[in-house]
Order: C-alpha cells, then structure tokens, then sequence
C-alpha cells in the first residue's frame, strides 16, 4: 500500500523508507513556531532542560501577535520575556511590533513555509501552511520547547481522509464557505487526528487565500493537518515569496483513505457557522428562510480571513455604501505588508468612509483578547476560525463564522445577510 502526502514527508523527516499510519516517529523539524502567549512557557520550560541554546536560530519563528500593541501589562510582560528569549539566542525570524503580523499570515509572506517541510507551532492553526504542501500542525508548548532545543518531534502518523475538490465556484463563494460546508458535513471531530488531504481539477479555482483558509481551519474538523499538492498556483506563490529550496511530495496512487469525499464547488452556497460549533452550519439561503437574526458587531481579519484577497471582497461590497447605523464593523488586515497594500489600494479609505475601524494586525478579538470583546447578549459575525461559548468575551454572547463577504453585507444590513441581496 502506498503512502499519502503527509506519509511522505514525514517518512524523509524521520530518515526512513515508508511510514504507515498509527507508527510511532521522531522527524527532523524544518520550522518550530511561537508567539506571544505560548512561547513563554515554552521558554520556561526550555530554561529547565540541560541544553545550551536552541537547536537552530534560522529554524525559529517567534511572532508577537495575539495581545500586540501590549494590551496591559501581563502583555507587555509575556512580549518582553519572548523579546529577551529572542535577542539572547539570536532567533533570526522574530518579529517586532512594526515588522509583524498575524503569524499565519506572515510567514508564508515571508517565504519561511515550503512544500515537504515539516513544521511544529504552539498554536492550533499552525495547519495553515499544507496549503503550501507543507506538514504542519499545532502542538503544546513543552513540545514547542523540546523542538526548538533539540529540532526534533515525535509523531503518531496520521491516516488520512480525502476530499476531491471538482468545480469552480460561484461569486461570493469562497475558501470559507468550502471549508464550513465540510466542517458541517462531517463534523468538529469528523477527521480526528487524521491528514485532510484535498486533491481533484477544482483545486485550480481555489486561491492560494481560498487555501490557506481551508488548511486553518482543518483544526476545527479535529485533523491533525490539512494539505494542498503543489500545483502552478502553489509554485507561482512561492516564486514571488521565497528564495528557500523545497520538495513536492504526491500521494501515490495507491495510498490508503479511510474516508473519501467529493466536494463540488459549483452547488456551495455562502455558509455560517450558528454558535457555539464550527460544524453547526447553515446555508444563506436557509439564513433567509429564518427569522432576522440581528447583530452588534462584525470583524473581518484573523488568521483565517485578513489576507489581501479578503479585504478585496469586503471593499467591494462596502464601497459607496455605510454600515447601519449603532453597529461596530472591525477590520483587521493580517499582517503590515497586507495594511500597506490595502492602504495603497484605496481599500482603507472605503472602510473608513463606509463607517468601520480598522486596527493594526493582531489576533486581538479572535479569541477574547481585545479590539472587539462582546457584552452580554450580544451577537457578532465573524470571520475568524471558533465560536465557542465565550470565545470572542460574554459566556452569553454569540459568534457566527462566515466569509468576508457575508460579513461585509451584514455590516450594511445590521443582520446576517447574502451578499447578493446588495445588488
């Protein structure tokens, strides 16, 4: 029996011939990544072992981005142990306030994610990078310590799914909707632990932005990752971002799924995501059948939606038009290079004139932090990856996930909305 995608690399990342799924392994790590919440710990926990350093100061990636500008000081704290950490062992990929972003964002745009690597963060969506045709997955801090101590990380392989992607989408339809569709379809546990691997003709109709989007949120299916072969889309991105050497991996033809899905771009409509589960989801046109469900706030940004492609389809919707009237619109470009091009874009000025604000990059309301906490009662439409009970700040406050561009519509209309009712 042959091997999968993410069976390949991480047979070359632990020196063997072949892996199958269930074995136990310890591969070479090309990429240990932290921020600023998870990387405290780890470094305490790094200062405990009987190590001198980290293993490789080029193969370290440390992103202040969650509570940056320092919110208070318990912030400002965890961002200066994480900037002494990085000074001290010369970390080459450390990202101060002014150069940063959000990290899932940025270090693709900094050429530092190739195809066959294998790479380990103190985050849960550190899965973003298969987009790219990477191995890549979230894992606790102490792990994120013994990797940057000793470049080294056990794994349990993982079996994998398949997901055929055929079609191309209609307008508005985007890398969001595609991946709440399958969150929806097979459930927040549906691949546990497993590789989500998409293949099939469709793949060219999806952005680079479509899949980072999709491999983010592969997390909130329980896969251990998600990945995207190479294809000219990948390895023109990867022209424009980076200089690194890198190896496409394919699954063979023969390699064993326990589960195969088609997934036709063409029949998806504009989804959402109900609190308080990514997989409770809803079609637009089933959200038109309900009852108005009114909001209070919408933020467009996070790890999942803040790329250039997003704030695009946002702009478009809002330009020549105003949000209603007592209701907040949030948007967060993800990283400065994104902010600077949308600034150059005009993209900026039609957000502000259409009545929103529009923050420097950060992780802020995503997971409760700050730049968008909610009261009690109040609902919000997001474009960020989780709507768990109190996620974004009152236990009984409500999230509701969804596309850049039903967020932007909803912003308009004061409640959730198909973007096509604004023609």
């Amino acid at each position: 029996m042959g091997m999968t995608m993410s069976q390949k690399i991480l047979a070359r990342a632990a020196g063997l011939p072949k892996v199958e799924a269930g074995q136990l392994i310890e591969a070479n790590l090309n990429l240990v990544l932290g921020n600023d919440i998870t990387s405290p710990v780890a470094i305490k926990e790094m200062s405990k072992m009987k190590v001198e350093g980290v293993f490789d100061k080029d193969k370290i990636a440390i992103v202040p981005d969650h509570f940056v500008p320092n919110k208070d000081i318990k912030s400002a704290e965890h961002c200066k142990c994480v900037r002494e950490f990085a000074i001290k062992n010369d970390i080459t990929n450390y990202f101060e306030v002014g150069e940063m972003g959000i990290e899932h964002a940025l270090l693709p745009e900094r050429g530092l994610t190739v195809p066959g690597d294998v790479i380990i963060g103190a985050d849960s969506h550190t899965c973003t990078y298969g987009a790219l045709g990477a191995f890549s997955t979230g894992v606790g801090s102490t792990d994120m310590a013994a990797g940057m101590a000793t470049g080294k990380a056990w794994f349990k392989v993982p079996s994998a799914i398949r997901f055929n992607i055929v079609g191309k989408p209609s307008e508005w339809v985007s890398g969001k909707d595609v991946i709440l569709h399958i969150i929806g379809m097979i459930g927040v546990d549906g691949a546990l632990y497993k590789s989500m691997e998409f293949t099939g003709e469709g793949i060219k109709n999806l952005t680079m932005d479509d899949r980072f989007t999709i491999a983010n949120m592969a997390i909130e299916a329980g896969g251990k990752n998600g990945i995207f072969p190479v294809d000219d889309i990948a390895i023109s991105y990867l022209k424009e971002h980076t200089n690194k050497e890198y190896t496409v991996f394919e699954a063979d033809a023969d390699a064993e799924y326990d589960e195969e899905y088609t997934i036709d771009l063409s029949t998806l409509r504009p989804t959402v995501a109900f609190p308080h589960l990514p997989e409770n989801t809803h079609t637009i046109d089933e959200i038109n059948e309900m009852d108005d469900i009114n909001i209070d706030q919408v933020v467009i940004g996070s790890c999942t939606n803040g790329r250039i492609d997003d704030m695009r389809i946002a702009a478009k919707i809002l330009k020549g038009r105003h949000i209603k009237k007592g209701l907040r619109l949030i948007i967060i470009p993800a990283t400065q290079k994104i902010y600077l091009q949308a600034m150059e874009e005009g993209l900026i000025k039609t957000f502000i004139e259409a009545g929103a604000v529009v923050s420097t990059p950060t992780c802020g309301p995503c997971l409760g932090g700050y730049m968008g906490i909610l009261a009690e009662g109040e609902r919000c439409v997001s474009t960020t990856n989780r709507n768990f009970v109190g996620r974004m700040g009152h236990v009984n406050s409500e999230i509701y996930l969804a596309s850049p561009a039903v967020a932007a519509a909803s912003a308009v209309t004061g409640k959730i909305s198909d973007p096509f009712s604004l023609r």
